[in-house]
């Protein structure tokens, strides 16, 4: 795992965001336009010579309509995996929280359903 400065996750941030906006065909203006902030920031952003808030990062992904983790990963680890694949892999972690909850509540709540029942 490689070790990331603070200003090499700025720069590595402000990459993917350029990319994200850039696959939308989004101009910086449009962006900053949404998103209530200055062109100047969100250059500054994409250059790594800024850094965002948290509600910013959210704010910036709603509005590319990415998942704010994308703004994070590195071009080498990301390879061919892209949104579809994740959105995927979180679906069915889903169902099997999904299940595993239905499994935890008819085993261990049935008995609030039916406080006379031993168990």
């Amino acid at each position: 795992m490689k070790d990331f400065a603070g200003a090499d996750i700025a720069r590595l941030f402000g990459k993917n965001l350029k990319r994200i906006r850039s696959n939308k065909k989004m101009s910086q203006l449009t962006l900053a336009n949404m998103a209530d902030l200055t062109h100047n920031f969100i250059n500054e952003i994409e250059n790594g010579r800024k850094w965002v808030s948290s509600d910013t990062i959210a704010k910036l992904a709603a509005i590319l309509e990415a998942e704010p983790f994308q703004f994070f990963i590195p071009d080498q680890s990301m390879g061919n995996i892209d949104t579809q694949i994740f959105q995927e892999y979180i679906d069915e972690m889903s169902v099997s929280f999904g299940r595993m909850v239905q499994e935890f509540r008819a085993q261990y709540l049935r008995n609030l359903d039916n406080p006379n029942s031993a168990g």
